[in-house]
């Protein structure tokens, strides 16, 4: 009986033949990663710079216009609806995943977060003088400026800093129960400046958080799915970081 000899037919394939399309396979899919990551970054600064302006605008027509600022501050009861509003659309952009990503509902609720937001700030700043709100403003644009710049370019992955950012956040918290139980007998401009400058530090620390995020080259990143979420998180930074300002350096109109 004849031994067969074994042909090359039945040799299994080496290692190299094998991954020898895995690196262009692996190139084509950074590729397209990264496509995609650029495509959800300027979708969102899009949303967001269109935010911004609606806010801008409804806050410098609360300065300037005297009618206006007249009667907002004489009728409450809009502010309170604004913040149900602004309150409600959170509640439903931030827990439910599949609503914020159905169109045209996620366009919806996030259009009335926006408008509902917008007119609180407005409300706020109709308090303070004019020089104090837009040179507030200005500060505001420089930092998120700096910090944008600081998130797209600095190696160090903000997104691993959680720790700090609790930890800030325990001490906001501590703030705000010390001055509910002061302020009853009597207001105290050091601790409420003390609240309003960690207020202030806290929300550019978020704001470069949420910015790291938003690129997906560090630790943690979010989904190019969640650009609602992610222009909804920025928003909330930038009006958080502008009202803590204003809180620090603002002047009433009598001042």
């Amino acid at each position: 009986m004849k031994k067969g000899k074994v042909t090359d037919d039945n040799e299994p394939p080496t290692y190299h033949e094998a991954t020898a399309g895995y690196g262009e396979m692996e190139a084509q899919f950074a590729f397209d990663d990264k496509t995609i990551r650029r495509t959800f970054i300027r979708k969102v600064y899009a949303i967001l710079l269109t935010q911004l302006l609606v806010t801008v605008a409804i806050v410098g027509l609360f300065s300037f216009c005297e009618p206006v600022r007249f009667y907002i501050q004489t009728h409450h009861g809009l502010y309170m609806a604004s913040y149900l509003t602004f309150f409600a659309t959170y509640i439903a952009l931030s827990c439910c995943g599949e609503l914020r990503r159905q169109f045209p509902w996620n366009i919806i609720l996030l259009v009335l977060f926006t408008l509902s937001l917008a007119f609180m700030m407005g409300f706020m700043s109709s308090f303070y003088n004019t020089k104090s709100v837009f040179l507030c403003l200005a500060i505001t644009s420089v930092v998120c400026l700096s910090v944008t710049l600081f998130s797209f370019q600095s190696k160090i992955d903000v997104t691993s800093c959680q720790g700090v950012l609790f930890s800030l956040c325990m001490v906001m918290l501590l703030c705000a129960i010390t001055m509910s139980i002061v302020v009853p007998f009597g207001y105290v401009p050091w601790l409420h400046a003390i609240y309003a400058v960690v207020g202030a530090i806290l929300f550019t620390l978020f704001l470069a958080f949420d910015t790291q995020l938003l690129l997906g080259n560090k630790r943690y990143t979010i989904s190019p799915e969640e650009y609602i979420f992610a222009t909804l998180s920025l928003y909330l930074d930038i009006i958080y970081l502008f009202s803590f300002l204003l809180q620090i350096m603002g002047g009433g109109r009598g001042d």
